[in-house]
């Protein structure tokens, strides 16, 4: 018999798979008892039921890995509180390494495991043979074992989580379709769906979009992106092998495969290289889909066969129980999404899993039914914010294409600075051409295309991935030594831009940023938007164009973010326009110590200090166009950013680069913007600062007026005046010139592990790595944190570091204001 169908709920979930069950537990277990699941056909039926159920622990930051451990932790106890078995055992994992850069990336990861305290050892191809009989280790040449990992029945656990949702009071109805969201004033307010035939609405403020595959199809009917497109997924099962007992779960990433051995069977699956998407071009999911698989693809398995058989002999001779094949969803960047749409109020969204939903559903439950009960997240949750997807990415062909490597990724080599080879140039500067034929080599952030650094005259223009120096090292030191002793250009018109303008855009703003905003037309000013907890939801500059008009910068990668929080905090009768003007402006950023000779030679602006002082931006000509000048840096030099029309871009470009060569104008990319920044100890947004991150441990208490009245987050910023601080951002540099920092690594203070480096470069001027990262410092003083000794753990060593809080290069901004 249906369940009756309620009229008012206080949020319905859409989706019974793992992600939408444990939504409905975690928010029925803080109290929202009227909560609906609606379930188009029965619960699992999608892509749960056929998951690997694979539960690794550790994850690539602190708070993804916080997530896995917690799903860990609750399906071990789903069992007791529920009665359902869960299948949870904690036979640990291993992973082996077959190269020397595949042996280095997971020693790295041995290292970020115990920074986040995960039990992890490494072990030698022995232990691995004393514990993994069956395996052939003649050519693996290291491996990392975590003994609390372990597998589970996906299917189980899915159906437990939906027990104790009705146990804490929630509503789970099968066999009821979504057939549209409802909206009233830019926030939801009901469902339509269908039952046997028969329309019902459910009268709600807050929908949860867990809808796997049909999730980017559902939400594009609201206006709201959720950029996702499903793969096919293939593992084998063996027959019953003899005498084969409980095994840890392995992975060889080299040969794209994991194994679990389960119920004296061998499941065999792989994450190949090259994906296939479904459904094929023209073809939608079909209405009835229920417990699917798709069609057999033996040729397209058998390399993965191939493979496994020389690395499990046992495999020769063990008949194949089950070829299965089923569909997954993947993302553009392999994280998932989480997170309040920026498009519509109350249209929250739980999906994208990218074949790690098992492990990541229950922690990604609790986190959004925390975020819906509180009305800000639990923790840092920036890396799977769906307020990270542009709206360019669900375009279908863009996905198609995408998903094809981003299933490979996962088991691909994790090499810094890899970029994405699929679905390229969707997003590209006026000047990009320009920039091509100069040796421009491109990455892509948000889908702009940057460039990250320039080929010489017969250089090959590909990254070659190592984790020692790469091929483009070399090119990024003689650019970052241009910009400390010359004159650099950077293309940074991926810069994200927004106007705020109206009768109440001032006030606006003093309520929402840290520094002060009421400062004359023309003055640039850097400052962090903050939450209640004064941590930083958004760091960026804020030039005042007029009495009621203001222009903000972001990074590109935030720009979606940053308009929705501005957006959210926007009071119903205060008279202001917020326009994403990013598409309409380059940015060209000159600079260095001969930036001003450079601009001299193709403006008659006064470019004096007394002209044009820092912090301040005004309208100049350059060549035969208009710009209008910030005189402000993110690489610690004498510089300007130019700000110019799209239509007048390639002309101002091409005046400075004829200008340029008398004065050695050296083009240069990311890399160097960013090894210069690192020097100077600028904040990364991301990495080094996120809403998790109080202003003032962030070191950014400069950039903080209390005096100037009420903004948000100003009572946490007194409260932590008074309190002190309990950890510091410092600056280490390697005393080694030898090795390299990237992030993730461990901080070591005084012989203890005490954080994570955030962020890392290599800083070409100071002659070594340079890392950023926070240590405890409750009760001490500046010179207690500095009296210490400090190291970074790369892949087990440990290397000395000299510890700074003021920025090692410069550090009295004597030569930004030259």
């Amino acid at each position: 018999m249906s369940k009756p169908i309620p009229s008012k709920a206080r949020a319905v979930i859409i989706g019974g798979g793992v992600s939408g069950c444990s939504v409905a537990y975690h928010l029925a277990k803080l109290g929202w008892t009227d909560v609906v699941l609606l379930e188009r056909k029965q619960l699992t039926c999608g892509t749960t039921w056929h998951a690997a159920g694979l539960i690794g622990q550790l994850r690539g930051s602190q708070n993804m890995t916080r997530l896995a451990k917690y799903s860990r932790d609750l399906y071990v106890r789903l069992e007791e509180e529920t009665g359902i078995g869960t299948g949870m055992k904690q036979n640990g994992s291993i992973t082996v390494a077959l190269t020397e850069e595949r042996k280095e990336e997971i020693y790295r990861q041995a290292s970020l495991a115990r920074a986040f305290n995960v039990d992890v050892r490494e072990i030698s191809p022995d232990e691995v043979k004393a514990m993994y009989p069956h395996l052939n280790v003649s050519d693996v040449v290291g491996a990392v074992h975590l003994p609390l990992d372990g597998q589970c029945d996906p299917a189980n656990i899915a159906m437990a989580l939906a027990k104790g949702a009705r146990q804490f009071g929630a509503t789970i109805i099968e066999g009821v379709k979504v057939i549209e969201v409802l909206t009233k004033e830019g926030r939801v307010s009901g469902v339509v769906c269908e039952q046997n035939g028969e329309r019902y609405t459910i009268e709600t403020e807050n929908v949860v979009n867990a809808a796997g595959l049909w999730g980017r199809d559902l939400a594009a009917k609201s206006g709201v992106t959720v950029p996702l497109h499903a793969c096919e997924h293939f593992y084998i099962v063996t027959e019953p092998v003899a005498g084969l007992k409980q095994l840890p779960v392995l992975r060889v990433p080299d040969e794209q495969t994991y194994y679990k051995e389960d119920a004296g069977k061998m499941l065999v699956g792989a994450f190949e290289l090259k994906a296939k998407p479904w459904p094929p071009a023209g073809e939608k999911v079909r209405e009835d889909f229920c417990f699917d698989q798709l069609p057999e693809d033996f040729d397209h398995f058998q390399p993965i066969l191939e493979m496994a058989v020389n690395r499990l002999p046992m495999l020769e001779t063990a008949g194949i129980h089950t070829f299965f094949n089923g569909p997954e969803s993947f993302t553009p960047d392999d994280r998932y999404y989480l997170g309040e749409a920026p498009e519509l109020k109350g249209y929250w969204v739980a999906a994208g899993y990218n074949s790690i939903g098992i492990v990541s559903s229950g922690g990604a439950g609790m986190a959004l039914a925390q975020w819906m009960n509180d009305g800000e997240p639990p923790f840092d949750l920036w890396e799977v914010d769906i307020r990270r997807a542009q709206p360019f990415q669900k375009n279908r062909a863009y996905l198609k294409e995408r998903v094809t490597e981003t299933l490979g990724l996962l088991y691909a080599d994790h090499f810094p600075y890899r970029q994405m080879a699929t679905a390229r140039g969707v997003r590209r500067s006026p000047i990009h051409e320009h920039l091509k034929a100069r040796g421009a080599v491109f990455g892509e952030v948000a889908g702009w295309e940057r460039t990250n650094w320039f080929a010489k005259p017969g250089q090959e223009r590909e990254y070659r991935y190592s984790w020692k120096r790469q091929n483009w090292f070399e090119n990024q030191r003689d650019e970052h030594m241009a910009v400390r002793t010359g004159v650099g250009l950077f293309d940074m018109t991926s810069f994200g831009k927004i106007r705020v303008e109206g009768r109440d855009a001032l006030a606006f703003l003093q309520r929402l940023c840290a520094n002060q905003m009421d400062v004359p037309s023309g003055r640039i000013v850097y400052t962090q938007m903050l939450n209640s907890k004064g941590c930083i939801e958004s760091d960026l500059t804020v030039t005042r164009l007029s009495e009621t008009a203001f222009f903000l910068v972001v990074p590109g990668a935030t720009l979606q973010r940053d308009l929705a929080w501005l957006r959210k905090n926007l009071q119903p009768d205060e008279f202001v326009v917020v326009t994403d003007v990013t598409a309409a402006e380059s940015v060209l950023c000159v600079m260095g110590p001969k930036s001003r000779e450079l601009l001299s030679k193709v403006s008659p602006a006064d470019l004096s200090n007394g002209g044009h002082p820092f912090g301040t931006a005004r309208e100049i000509e350059v060549g035969m166009g208009i710009a209008r000048a910030h005189r402000v840096t993110y690489v610690g030099e004498l510089g300007w950013e130019l700000y110019v029309s799209t239509d007048q871009t390639a002309h101002v470009f091409e005046a400075l680069e004829e200008a340029g060569a008398d004065v050695g104008l050296k083009l240069c990319g990311i890399h160097t913007l960013d090894s210069c920044r690192i020097e100077k100890a600028f904040r990364h947004f991301g990495h080094d600062i996120t809403d998790e991150d109080h202003v003032l441990e962030a070191g950014l208490g400069f950039a903080v007026r209390t005096g100037k009245g009420e903004f948000i987050g100003r009572d946490a910023v007194l409260r932590k005046q008074d309190a002190g601080l309990k950890r510091r951002m410092v600056q280490l540099r390697l005393t080694d010139p030898e090795p390299l920092v990237f992030h993730n690594e461990a901080l070591v203070r005084d012989g203890k592990i005490v954080g994570t480096v955030t962020s890392g470069n290599y800083g070409h001027f100071l002659g070594a790595a340079i890392g950023m990262g926070y240590v405890p410092c409750e009760g001490e003083s500046e010179a207690d944190v500095l009296a210490s000794t400090y190291e970074i753990e790369v892949a087990g060593e440990r290397f000395k570091a000299e510890a700074s809080l003021k920025p090692m290069y410069d550090p009295k901004a004597e030569r930004v204001r030259m």
